[in-house]
C-alpha cells in the first residue's frame, strides 16, 4: 500500500508538535497523532533556556507564547544557603528575555501552529505497534482510537515523540548508547502570592530546589532530592520538609505565599541517550535521549531535535540521510550529559557543583551558537 503521509509524528507534546509544525511549513503531509486530549497538562518545571527561546523567535510563535501572560524572565539566582550569585539575562537577537510557559500553554501554541501550517492532528489514538515493510522499514503506526476502533495510518517516516517510555523507541529496538547514574526526586506545585524576580535555583547538599515564575501570576515550586533516598509518606509533609531543607523558607517568602492545592510528583531515572534513527524512524525529545530536570534542559532539546530534524528530512527526497541530525544531538549531548549527570547525582558540595553549573552553562552557550549557526546557513 502507498503511504498517505510523509510523515507520521508519535506524540503531539513540544517534541512532536514543534516537529509537525516545522515540516508543515515545508509542505510535507503530517499527521500527528497522541493518546491524550488537546490541552491538558503534563509534568514539567517549565523554564526555557536562550536556545529554547531563540527557536520559539524564530519560528514566529514566541509572541504567542508572551501574549498568554507568561512573564519575562531577566535574571537568575543561585542560593549556596551562605551566599548567593544573580546572574543578569543579557538581551541578544531573538532572546529579550527568558521564559517558563505552564505546558497548556507551549503545547497548545505549537500544536496550534502544526495544524495552522497543514498538520493534520489526532488525539485519543493509542499506538501499538509499527507496520513495516517486506524489508523490515518502518512504513507507518497501528493502534486504537479512544472509541477502540482500529487505526491505521502509513507513512514515508514515523518520528517517536511519545517521551520517555516511547513506543517508538521500543518497536524499533533503538539501541541504548548512554545510561548515566544520577536521578532526581521531585514534588512540585503552583504557588500564588509569591514574590520571585526571575528564576531562582537553591541548592544545599544532598537538596535543591526552584521559583519559577509562570502564568497566572502563579510561581512553580520544586524541591528534589536524590532518587535513592526519596522516602514516601505524607506527600505535603514530605515537600515541605524538601523545601525547608532546601530554601531555609526562602527569606521568609513561602511563609507569606499561598501554597499549591495539589502537587505532583516525579520520581527520577537516570539520564540517557538513545540511538537517534533507522531504517523509516526517528525520536526527538525524550524518546530519543534525557537529562534530569535539574539540567533546565529538557525542552530545549525537544525543540532543538525538532529543528535539527525538519532541516534533515526536508533536504533529503528518501528520508535516509539523517546521520547530520545524529551528530548534531550527538555534539550538544556529549557536552552537557556528563555535567548533568554529575549534578543529578548530589554527589557534591556546594564548591563543585559551582563548577558543574558554569560547565552546564557553557555548554547551553556552545549549543545555542551552534543552532544559530544551522539556521544561519539554511536561512529558515
Amino acid at each position: 500500500m502507498m503511504p498517505t503521509h510523509d510523515v507520521i509524528v508519535v506524540g503531539a507534546r513540544v517534541a512532536g508538535a514543534a516537529t509537525a509544525m516545522l515540516l508543515a511549513r515545508q509542505g510535507l503531509r503530517v499527521l500527528v497523532v497522541d493518546r491524550d486530549r488537546y490541552g491538558t497538562d503534563t509534568l514539567s518545571t517549565h523554564a526555557l533556556m536562550r536556545s529554547s527561546v531563540f527557536l520559539l523567535s524564530r519560528w514566529g510563535v514566541l509572541d504567542r507564547v508572551i501574549e498568554a501572560g507568561t512573564p519575562p524572565v531577566r535574571q537568575a539566582r543561585f542560593d549556596y544557603g551562605s551566599d548567593s550569585t544573580t546572574v543578569s539575562v543579557k538581551p541578544t537577537p531573538g532572546v529579550e528575555a527568558l521564559y517558563a510557559p505552564r505546558r497548556t500553554v507551549l503545547d497548545r501554541v505549537l500544536v496550534d501552529a502544526a495544524e495552522a501550517a497543514g498538520a493534520e492532528i489526532r488525539y485519543g489514538v493509542s499506538v501499538a505497534g509499527l507496520l513495516r515493510d517486506g524489508s523490515g522499514r518502518v512504513v507507518g503506526i497501528h493502534g486504537r482510537d479512544r472509541a477502540g476502533v482500529a487505526f491505521t495510518a502509513r507513512a514515508r517516516m514515523t518520528v517517536g515523540a511519545d517521551g520517555i517510555r516511547s513506543i517508538v523507541a521500543r518497536e524499533t529496538g533503538a539501541a541504548m548508547l548512554r545510561v548515566g547514574i544520577g536521578a532526581s526526586a521531585i514534588i512540585y506545585g503552583y504557588w500564588s502570592q509569591l514574590c520571585v524576580d526571575g528564576y531562582e535555583w537553591f541548592y544545599r547538599p544532598g537538596h535543591s530546589a526552584g521559583l519559577i515564575p509562570t502564568n497566572a501570576g502563579e510561581a512553580c515550586v520544586f524541591a528534589g532530592v536524590p532518587a535513592r533516598h526519596f522516602t514516601r509518606g505524607h506527600l505535603r509533609a514530605t515537600y515541605d520538609r524538601m523545601l525547608a531543607a532546601a530554601t531555609g523558607g526562602a527569606g521568609g517568602r513561602l511563609v507569606q505565599a499561598r501554597p499549591p492545592s495539589r502537587l505532583h510528583t516525579w520520581i527520577g531515572r537516570p539520564g540517557y541517550v538513545r540511538q537517534a534513527h533507522g531504517a523509516g524512524w526517528a525520536l526527538v525529545g525524550d524518546a530519543g535521549s534525557f537529562l534530569d530536570p535539574l539540567s533546565t534542559h529538557g525542552i530545549t532539546d525537544a525543540l532543538r531535535d525538532a529543528e535539527t530534524l525538519a532541516r534533515c528530512l526536508t533536504r533529503t527526497k528518501t528520508f535516509d540521510d539523517l546521520d547530520e541530525f545524529a551528530a548534531t544531538r550527538a555534539r550538544v549531548i556529549g557536552a552537557t550529559f556528563d555535567v548533568a549527570d554529575r549534578i543529578a547525582s548530589y554527589k557534591w558540595d556546594l564548591a563543585r557543583l559551582r563548577g558543574d553549573l558554569l560547565e552546564l552553562s557553557s555548554a547551553m552557550t556552545t549549543e545555542l551558537e551552534l543552532i544559530g549557526t544551522l539556521m544561519t546557513n539554511v536561512g529558515r
